[in-house]
C-alpha cells in the first residue's frame, strides 16, 4: 500500500499487541500492522459473509456495521469482495465507526488489488492487520488463517450471507471454538445465499433480525473507549 502511516511489528510481549489473540495456539508473532494499535483496546464484532452477496445482502452488513460502529465496536472484517467490503465501507462513514481489516497477504499487496483505496482508507482511520510479511501474495491456505485471527479478535462474529462451504463458516467455528459469540442473519430458503447462516442457527448461533439482537448477548459495562459516555461519565451499551 502506498500513501499509508508505517508499517508497525508487534511481539506477544508487545504492550500493544491484542491479547485476544493469545487465545490461539499459535499467536502470529509478529504481526504486522498499519494504523492505530490503540484500536485493539476497543471491544471488536467482526462482520463477514458471501464475497458473492446479493443487494439484500450488502444492505445488512451496512446497516449492521453502521450501528455497530455507532456504538462504538471496532467492526473487523477481511477486506474481501461482498459482504467483508460493505461492512468496512460502512463503518469508516459513521462519524465515530472504527474498523480493521485482517489481510491474507503482506501488507503491501492489498487482494483484492480493487480494494487498495479501501485498505489505504482503513489505514488511516483504522487498522490493517497482517500475520504474513510485506511481499507475500494470497495463497489458498492463507484465508483460513486469517480467518482465526477475524474469530479470535472479537467479541463475536456475525455471518450474513453464506454458502454451505463459505470461508464464512470456518470463522464461526473458530469463534466458538474460542468460547465467542456466534450470530446469523437468516435469509431466503431459495437461492442458497443463506444456506451456511441458516446451518449455523440450527446449530446454535443467535438469529439476528435488528442490531439489538447482537448487543443483547454482549457483556454489559464494555470499555467503549469514551465513545458512548452517559450523564455519570461512564461507558455503557
Amino acid at each position: 500500500m502506498r500513501n499509508h502511516p508505517p508499517m508497525q511489528l508487534l511481539y506477544p510481549s508487545s504492550p500493544d499487541y491484542p491479547k485476544r489473540l493469545l487465545d490461539l495456539r499459535d499467536p502470529p508473532s509478529p504481526l504486522y500492522i498499519c494504523g492505530d494499535a490503540a484500536l485493539f483496546k476497543r471491544p471488536a464484532i467482526a462482520v463477514v459473509g458471501s464475497r458473492n452477496a446479493s443487494l439484500q445482502g450488502l444492505y445488512i452488513a451496512s446497516e449492521l456495521s453502521k450501528g455497530l460502529a455507532e456504538a462504538g465496536f471496532l467492526v473487523v472484517s477481511g477486506l474481501a469482495r461482498g459482504i467483508d467490503g460493505a461492512a468496512h465501507r460502512a463503518a469508516l462513514k459513521s462519524p465515530l465507526g472504527k474498523t480493521s481489516a485482517i489481510c491474507g497477504t503482506g501488507l503491501d499487496r492489498v487482494y483484492p488489488y480493487e480494494h487498495l483505496a479501501l485498505a489505504q482508507a482503513v489505514a488511516h482511520s483504522g487498522l490493517v492487520v497482517s500475520e504474513f510479511p510485506p511481499g507475500v501474495g494470497p495463497r489458498p491456505f492463507h484465508f483460513p488463517r486469517r480467518n482465526r485471527l477475524i474469530a479470535a479478535l472479537a467479541l463475536g462474529v456475525v455471518v450474513v450471507e453464506a454458502s454451505k462451504r463459505s470461508g464464512s463458516l470456518i470463522t464461526a467455528c473458530l469463534a466458538a471454538e474460542l468460547g465467542r459469540e456466534v450470530f446469523a442473519v437468516p435469509g431466503s430458503i431459495l437461492g442458497g445465499y443463506s444456506e451456511g447462516c441458516h446451518s449455523l442457527i440450527q446449530n446454535g448461533a443467535k438469529l439476528v433480525h435488528t442490531l439489538g439482537d447482537i448487543l443483547a448477548e454482549l457483556p454489559r459495562g464494555l470499555n467503549l473507549e469514551g465513545v458512548l459516555p452517559n450523564k455519570n461519565g461512564v461507558n455503557q451499551l
